[in-house]
């Protein structure tokens, strides 16, 4: 039996989930902090339409006809690019390994503040705002090894568990769960947050424009980065959930309202934490607090949001609410990352059940080195993060291969869709996404180069240089080119379909 969403709300939730996550909560906040505040959010905003919402169309219009994984999909639509399908599912996949890590991390402080807002004084105290408690806290955990490795695995378990289930009884009912409580948890911790004595000034910060800040070049690249990583576009996530679409769902819309609603989680998330920060602490030290980063960016999150709660009324419930909004913002995220390994490995005719126990267990084992070693952890964050703009411009070279006009035709202006694509489509993918794509990677090298690691920035086995990208992307894309046309041939065999040939039936 073809599993199937059961309706648009059900494939719009599921997108919004996969969306959704960590960094719409602890990153960009941080970001707009970093980056002149309001002006950023309008470099920001532009780039949902430049380059994200376009990746996303695409997604959904490979997934769709094709009915693949990432691997499958783009041979499907040009046999010679079926490596860089491999390359999309598998740099996904080695995000994966690590995000089960924070999710880990997020059931943790989760479970620590119930039990603390149970139990004051238990294992998250919130003390003095100023004491070393929640750096204490935070170091006790890591330290220990074992309870990251824990609670790392408590986080595959879970994914994997709803991932077993399917795709209507697990990611479905999963999502219509999740999404709904998250978004109402984000809009009571921002009323909570505007509610506060000197809120005002975090909100002048967050939407009253310094407009010379635009004419900075960072926050135009920051903002733009940040669209490209907070959507999930060119990630191969909305690919696979189009795999599960009923037949007359439309393509547009979807990605519009997953957009945009991704942007909203983002500013509720934003409005929900700097206000707060300004009203507990003056101005210079509330910018200082809200832009630090940390260990492995949880400066704000993990160690400075637990003090400044302490200082609000009620702010021990408050704690949980925004940890559990955090949690489940991280599985909702989660689950589509584990779909996605399992889709693929489904493809080669092996059963979802058995699918799932293969990719659990490979980001269990894989996982390992991020929970028990941060410097590892960073590498893989700053290596495959990268490699995701690297993803983008695959998406968009299928698509120029297979005729960008053709596409829009053929898999995306159906007869039966709410909305049609114009000529803007067909420039953003043949010029504006390989621009922006040339743009992002140039500015994350020249940090490495300049910033991160100016000694050494060649060396490939340091934590965030140029030569450690190129190196591990350099080692999977030889592997996937010479392994291309076997790779194709036992896909498309064991499926029976002609292989880069578009055809077969569309689910109902």
């Amino acid at each position: 039996m073809k599993e199937i969403f059961t309706s648009r709300w059900s494939l719009l939730l599921a997108a919004l989930g996969m969306a959704i996550g960590t960094g719409n909560i602890w990153r960009f906040p941080r970001v707009v902090a970093q980056n002149g505040g309001a002006a950023f959010l309008i470099p920001w905003f532009l780039f949902l339409f430049l380059w994200s919402i376009p990746l996303l169309i695409v997604e959904f219009g490979m997934g769709k006809k094709t009915r693949m994984g990432t691997i499958g999909a783009f041979g499907r639509m040009n046999p010679r690019n079926t490596w860089m399908g491999g390359f999309v599912g598998l740099c996904t996949l080695a995000i994966t390994f690590y995000y089960c890590v924070v999710t880990g991390w997020c059931f943790r402080y989760c479970l620590a503040s119930l039990i603390d807002m149970v139990a004051p004084g238990g294992p998250l105290p919130m003390g003095n705002l100023w004491c070393a408690e929640t750096t204490v806290f935070w170091t006790a955990f890591t330290g220990t090894k074992w309870q990251p490795v824990l609670f790392h695995l408590a986080g595959i378990l879970t994914g994997s568990w709803i991932i077993y289930h399917g795709v209507v009884r697990g990611i479905e009912r999963a999502n219509r769960l999740l999404i709904p409580i998250l978004f109402v948890l984000l809009v009571i911790a921002a009323v909570r947050a505007v509610s506060l004595p000197g809120a005002a000034e975090g909100l002048n910060f967050l939407f009253e424009p310094r407009w010379g800040e635009l004419l900075n070049y960072r926050v135009w690249l920051e903002g733009l980065s940040q669209s490209a990583w907070s959507t999930g576009a060119g990630w191969g996530l909305i690919l696979t959930y189009a795999v599960y679409m009923r037949k007359n769902d439309d393509i547009v819309a979807n990605s519009f309202l997953a957009g945009l609603g991704n942007n909203s989680a983002s500013l509720l998330a934003a409005i929900a934490i700097i206000p707060t920060v300004f009203a507990v602490l003056p101005a210079e030290q509330a910018l200082s607090v809200v832009t630090d980063t940390g260990p492995a960016s949880t400066g704000l999150t993990f160690i400075w949001i637990p003090r400044l709660f302490e200082q609000v009324s009620g702010g021990r419930y408050f704690l949980f609410l925004f940890f559990l909004a955090l949690a489940i913002a991280a599985l909702s995220s989660l689950i589509s990352m584990i779909e996605l390994g399992t889709r693929i490995v489904m493809d080669f005719g092996i059963s979802r059940h058995r699918g799932i126990v293969i990719v659990g267990s490979a980001c269990f084992l894989f996982g390992l080195p991020s929970a028990i070693s941060p410097a590892f952890f960073q590498n893989q964050d700053w290596v495959w993060s990268v490699g995701l703009l690297l993803s983008g411009l695959f998406f968009s070279a299928t698509v120029i291969r297979y005729g960008v006009d053709r596409f829009r035709r053929e898999l995306v202006d159906c007869p039966d869709s709410d909305m049609k694509l114009g000529p803007l489509f067909n420039f953003a993918v043949k010029f504006l996404i390989p621009i922006e794509f040339l743009a992002m990677l140039g500015w994350w090298f020249t940090q490495a180069i300049l910033r991160f690691d100016p000694e050494r920035w060649w060396h490939p086995f340091r934590t965030f240089s140029v030569g450690t990208c190129m190196f591990q992307w350099g080692i999977l894309i030889l592997i996937l080119v010479v392994l291309n046309r076997p790779i194709r041939r036992l896909l498309f065999e064991r499926n029976g379909i002609p292989a880069g040939r578009i055809g077969g039936k569309e689910h109902q």
